[in-house]
């Protein structure tokens, strides 16, 4: 699993320091490309399955889901707990693909979160993000887990 653990604002300069490294250098080759910002270069499919569970923070978006994508959009969400069920009972079309969380990190990323964190499996997808926009603002934060992906 490849781990990224940056907060945003130092970002740019990682990856300015990277390039130097690694132009100054020999490079290490890695089992997966890496984007200026540290994270692994992976295309989301069409079609996969995973389980999501979703905590922290004062959101709508609580509990263990299992979602199907099917050309790239959500086509089932199963709520695995009671607060999931509720989530999807009142909102079925609001869960995410797992582009709809890397978005969520970027866009963190870009409005400069105090964290906005995440780790990689080997093939690059996501497995955890954690965003917490304002250290200083309570039940802002966002965790995410990723687990048992399957491609289609």
């Amino acid at each position: 699993m490849t781990v990224v653990r940056t907060p945003a604002r130092l970002l740019a300069a990682a990856a300015l320091a990277a390039g130097l490294i690694c132009t100054a250098g020999a490079c290490g080759t890695q089992d997966t490309a890496s984007s200026a910002e540290g994270q692994p270069v992976w295309e989301e499919p069409a079609s996969y399955t995973y389980t999501l569970t979703s905590s922290e923070g004062e959101r709508s978006l609580l509990g263990t889901f299992r979602i199907t994508v099917l050309d790239g959009k959500v086509t089932e969400a199963v709520g695995l707990d009671d607060s999931a069920r509720r989530f999807v009972a009142r909102t079925p079309d609001q869960a995410p693909t797992l582009g709809d969380l890397l978005d969520e990190l970027a866009q963190a990323r870009r409005d400069e979160a105090d964290t906005a964190e995440a780790e990689y499996a080997t093939d690059g997808h996501p497995e955890r993000i954690y965003l917490d926009r304002d250290d200083n603002a309570l039940d802002d934060e966002a965790r995410y887990v990723i687990e048992a992906y399957e491609p289609a």
